[in-house]
């Protein structure tokens, strides 16, 4: 059975689709989240970026090399020039932008939104980028949309803009445990932690759940990798393979 930890944000687990069901279909497409949609996950996890002409566009790195331009960025074209690209299994559509993105999936499932504001961007830019996507999020009510960023500057701007919204502070593998501790003492406002998995343990956990923050992990696609999240009771377990992920959540919710 799951562990009752306190202050869970959640009631249980939530399976999360990174970038979709990104096994099946390219990430960050329509194709990758209509199927991430086919199992019953929670929610999705997805990345946002800026056009040329500052227009906030689903893309995870910076680099086109994966539709095969490997020299250019994202940032080198406007939308219009995007939508001509070819993005396998896209469609007709393209490239999709955030607003169609919340248009189209907010009433379907929850949403993490990774605003991806990097060293290589001025600040007035991750301000844009930021902005903009409040902006499309509009007034918040829950926490079925939540906004996370590895730039924390970003996220204080943020909460200056709209106090409201939930906020998830992203780590990676190069951070310690006291960058946890110096966020939590500088930024009370934070709604919780994105971690890497291979990062987390119990006393990680219950440091976090000492104060009431969510947390969640990425990204979880091995068994090891999915019984750890499941066994640390983390409150968003985030996975390329979400299908797998619910089938081991819920055979240990049923005790098998």
């Amino acid at each position: 059975m799951l562990s009752s930890s306190a202050n869970r944000k959640f009631e249980k687990c939530l399976v999360y689709a990174h970038r979709g069901a990104s096994t099946e279909a390219m990430e960050n497409t329509r194709a990758a989240f209509d199927k991430a949609l086919d199992y019953a996950i929670d929610g999705i996890e997805t990345d946002v970026q800026l056009s040329r002409d500052e227009v906030a566009v689903l893309w995870h790195d910076r680099f086109l090399d994966k539709i095969g331009f490997a020299d250019k960025h994202i940032d080198d074209f406007d939308l219009t020039q995007l939508k001509t690209l070819n993005f396998p299994q896209a469609g007709s559509e393209g490239i999709m932008t955030l607003q169609t993105f919340f248009n189209d999936y907010r009433q379907r499932c929850r949403l993490l939104v990774e605003i991806k504001n990097r060293d290589w961007e001025s600040v007035s830019r991750h301000r844009k980028k930021m902005r903009q996507s409040l902006d499309l999020i509009g007034k918040v009510a829950d926490d079925r949309i939540m906004v996370s960023s590895f730039n924390l500057p970003s996220l204080i701007f943020a909460h200056q803009q709209a106090a409201l919204l939930p906020l998830v502070y992203n780590l990676d593998d190069h951070h310690t445990r006291l960058d946890v501790q110096q966020a939590l003492d500088d930024c009370a406002f934070l709604y919780g932690f994105c971690l890497p998995i291979a990062m987390l343990d119990q006393s990680l956990v219950d440091v976090l759940r000492a104060q009431d923050k969510c947390i969640a992990v990425y990204t979880c696609n091995t068994d090891e990798e999915i019984d750890k999240a499941l066994q640390l009771d983390v409150d968003i377990l985030i996975s390329d393979v979400p299908h797998k992920a619910l089938e081991k959540r819920d055979a240990m919710k049923r005790g098998t």
